[in-house]
């Protein structure tokens, strides 16, 4: 197409959708990624005429993107960027009639359209290699790596650690060991870790939180994997963390937040706030644990593996049914599919052989695409990738203009803040948080300025 055009005629075209884009009510922020999202599909097209584009044209493009595991958060501007190119620019007849609402979340709408591909990849990278290997010659890190780190690996697991925990603390010591040239680990002492650990807090300048979680890491490493005495750590003391008040947001700026938040992640944020999840716990929840007969969720495996039971709000629950509903097909195109059962913990299913094949145990929010995992090498449909819902709830944050610093975390906390102005007892903030100490729940009491009873300024009386 572009070889039949001359260059006015292109910059005109452009100049036309910029200005079409911004009168559908786009943010000023993303009219160029709609600009090179239609320009990417125009590459894609190599030469042949918009308008002689078919239904099933885009629908094979907009699989493909799926299949390429595109980012969730501008995926669907992608497809609204084309919707605008077809409707309002080509303005081809079956644009006014193509489900550009399903298209967002096509593994949810349209299962049959995506092929299986398995991601290789898995869940998060694990680096600590990358650490090593411009340090080391081929041979010498295999032997590093292959001594320590399976053993490192190994223990881990017999402690139950989750898997973030597992790569997270592969990471520190990788970096530990490349801070010191890749010295072996044996011939390291306590000084070694003193001296990193001042190199973290004086150079680096981690937080308090981040210089934990770095020194819980060696002391696993030398206690578990080197096997030496707890006692060399004695002089090491952990940061105190600094005692911060919660960001909450008030209920005008709650309405304004959702009102630039749609489809799966308008449903996670409302759950997030509405009953006071954890951003984790909403992305783990399982079909089994909604109960829309007695209106509340079942948290399983929360914060400390406790288990809790929180409310279901009115307000979500039947976009969760229809949610739930599409979530279904998508299961049963999978099973039909012969893909392997979603997660279960070992130790059931040696137990339960084919409980993760049933819908109950189903992921509510299922990732769009497939992944290996990991551990056991299978090829699955996890849960969706937590990052979708933190960029999307952190750009309605900018579109709804809230000058506060505002995180999946601020919904929870502002679930609880808004209980204890609506006169709920503290003590019933602290179960449906989940919290084993009523201190903790406490500090929403600061935010509220009510420290057990209201307080007026003297100045005010």
């Amino acid at each position: 197409m572009r070889q039949n055009v001359t260059p006015e005629q292109i910059d005109r075209f452009w100049d036309h959708y910029r200005d079409t884009v911004v009168r559908e009510g786009v943010d000023d922020r993303y009219v160029d990624g709609y600009v090179k999202a239609v320009d990417c599909y125009i590459e894609n097209a190599e030469g042949i005429s918009l308008k002689t584009h078919t239904p099933n044209d885009l629908e094979f493009y907009l699989a493909s993107l799926i299949r390429k595991n595109v980012d969730e958060l501008c995926y669907p501007r992608i497809v609204d960027a084309l919707r605008i190119l077809f409707l309002k620019i080509v303005k081809v007849p079956w644009a006014a009639g193509f489900p550009w609402k399903e298209w967002k979340e096509p593994h949810i709408n349209f299962p049959d359209k995506l092929e299986i591909q398995a991601d290789d990849r898995p869940w998060r990278p694990v680096k600590g290699k990358e650490f090593f290997r411009d340090s080391l010659d081929g041979t010498g890190w295999k032997k590093i790596y292959e001594t320590y780190f399976e053993k490192l690996r190994t223990e881990l697991r017999k402690k139950h650690y989750s898997i973030r925990t597992e790569q997270t603390y592969e990471n520190w010591v990788a970096r530990f060991l490349t801070f010191h040239g890749m010295k072996e680990p044996r011939l390291l002492a306590a000084g070694h870790v003193r001296e990193y650990m001042d190199y973290l807090a004086k150079d680096k300048r981690i937080s308090a939180s981040t210089q934990n979680q770095a020194l819980c890491a060696l002391v696993f490493f030398w206690r578990r994997v080197l096997n030496v005495e707890l006692g060399d750590f004695g002089e090491f003391e952990y940061a105190r963390k600094p005692k911060h008040l919660p960001v909450t947001l008030t209920r005008k700026e709650m309405e304004e937040l959702f009102k630039h938040l749609e489809g799966t992640y308008w449903l996670m944020a409302g759950l997030l706030y509405g009953a006071g999840m954890r951003l984790m716990e909403c992305v783990r929840l399982r079909v089994k644990d909604i109960d829309f007969e007695r209106k509340q969720i079942m948290v399983r495996d929360g914060k400390g593996d406790k288990d809790r039971v929180t409310v279901l709000p009115d307000k979500y629950a039947q976009p969760l049914k229809e949610h739930l509903e599409k979530v279904k097909r998508l299961f049963e195109s999978d099973r039909k599919a012969g893909l392997e059962d979603v997660y279960i913990w070992p130790s059931l299913v040696r137990k339960y052989p084919n409980l993760g094949k049933e819908w109950g145990w189903q992921y509510v929010f299922p990732a769009p695409s497939y992944s290996t995992d990991p551990r056991s090498g299978k090829v699955r449909r996890h849960h969706v990738n937590e990052t979708g819902i933190q960029k999307a709830v952190k750009a309605a944050s900018d579109g709804a203009g809230i000058t506060k610093d505002v995180h999946c975390h601020t919904l929870r906390h502002s679930f609880a803040t808004h209980l204890l102005e609506a006169g709920y007892d503290i003590r019933t903030v602290q179960e449906l948080l989940g919290h084993s100490d009523v201190s903790t729940t406490m500090i929403y009491t600061h935010v509220l300025n009510r420290p057990g009873l209201a307080v007026r300024s003297p100045s005010d009386l």
